[in-house]
């Protein structure tokens, strides 16, 4: 794989881990981008960047740029993915895609007018197992699907005194722990499984109605506030925990529960797949194994090993057995797949019809699912998405 050039705007908690990931593949990472000309010269230093630009302009009429990464807060991926879009470049953009449906749709129809590689962040379809989980489907090793369960838990919001701008609804959106974590979950199992969310029956939760807010800001992760650090208190409306009943078309249902809320679950992604044939049951924070169950025979616990995967999925685990792969190597694997179909692009080829990562058509469908889910909890009844 040729390397291309790449900026990336964000330098919070996600920004470097795409700058990580565009390096390990041999990517030339050009520029970086935050909230002020000061920022982002400061993290050109810190992160070995050669260019720390002063605007998104700057960053657009940069030669060097054919592709950026849009690791943002959220208010702002509409303007900059139109933005970008408008330049000619291919984009990442974190997710979610927009604020509302109406933004997301807009940016399908501008990303296939401007025929470039427009990519959504579901770094969660690359563990190399839930890749090897979606072929083992389509094989027909579940059979018929006919429910799914899980949830996805964390807890590094679980205090008062847990601040981050996600919890505000002006930046983040109106909702925060499905928008956010809950929307990986939904594409993840729909991935694997191939059904489409048809309709939703929502209970939304927001635990701190309330919470501490540090003057002068703080970071993703960075753990409560210091009882020394002066605060204010800001008010919440954005959800800590949901639980949310799924019909998908063709018949099957599901259930999960969204958390950011649930003590020492750091990132707890789990889901259950209930075939006819058989299930698949699988865990983000032990993820290399897949359980694999039966009915008439033993299970299996199907380890990440490439000599016993898929054909098509080897490529996306790179390590041998035994070697642990995890969180970081999804983006990397995400970035093979999104970079193949770049290099198509820059030589004047047709992208992949079926590509692995998600569309903006797929990150559009995850708005509408989080419409709906708003909708339903609002009016307490089923909602079709």
């Amino acid at each position: 794989m040729a390397a291309i050039g790449v900026a990336v705007v964000g330098i919070g908690f996600i920004g470097p881990v795409h700058v990580e990931a565009l390096r390990r593949l041999g990517h030339r990472v050009v520029g970086i981008l935050g909230s002020t000309p000061e920022k982002s010269f400061d993290a050109a230093r810190d992160l070995a960047i050669p260019r720390g630009y002063a605007s998104l302009g700057e960053l657009l009429d940069d030669p060097l740029v054919q592709v950026v990464h849009l690791a943002s807060p959220n208010v702002h991926h509409f303007a900059q993915c139109q933005q970008v879009l408008n330049a000619g470049k291919h984009v990442v953009c974190e997710k979610p895609l927009g604020m509302t449906t109406s933004e997301t749709a807009e940016l399908v129809e501008l990303a296939q007018q401007k025929r470039v590689v427009a990519a959504v962040n579901y770094n969660v379809r690359f563990y190399p197992l839930v890749l090897e989980a979606r072929e083992r489907r389509k094989a027909g090793h579940l059979g018929r699907v006919f429910h799914i369960t899980g949830d996805y838990l964390q807890d590094w919001l679980l205090l008062p005194g847990d601040f981050n701008w996600r919890v505000i609804a002006g930046e983040g959106g109106a909702l925060r722990a499905v928008a956010d974590i809950g929307t990986h979950w939904l594409d993840t199992v729909c991935f694997i499984t191939g059904l489409e969310v048809e309709a939703v029956f929502a209970d939304v939760k927001t635990v701190h109605p309330i919470r501490h807010k540090p003057l002068g800001g703080s970071e993703t992760y960075s753990g409560p506030t210091s009882v020394s650090k002066k605060t204010e208190r800001v008010q919440v409306t954005t959800d800590d925990h949901a639980s949310i009943l799924l019909r998908f078309r063709g018949g099957a249902r599901g259930s999960f529960t969204v958390s950011q809320v649930t003590a020492g679950r750091k990132n707890a992604l789990r889901f259950d797949i209930a075939g006819e044939s058989s299930s698949f049951g699988w865990n983000s924070e032990e993820p290399n194994g897949l359980h694999i169950g039966y009915r008439d025979r033993p299970n299996k616990l199907l380890t990440r090993d490439p000599a016993l995967l898929a054909p098509g999925v080897r490529p996306y685990a790179n390590y041998p057995g035994g070697h642990a792969e995890g969180f970081p190597d999804t983006f990397k694997q995400l970035y093979r797949a999104v970079y193949a179909d770049v290099e198509r692009a820059l030589a004047g080829q047709s992208p992949n019809p079926e590509p692995l990562y998600a569309s903006f058509a797929d990150g559009h469908r995850e708005v509408q699912i989080c419409e709906a889910i708003l909708q339903s909890h609002a009016t307490e009844r089923w909602v079709g998405v």
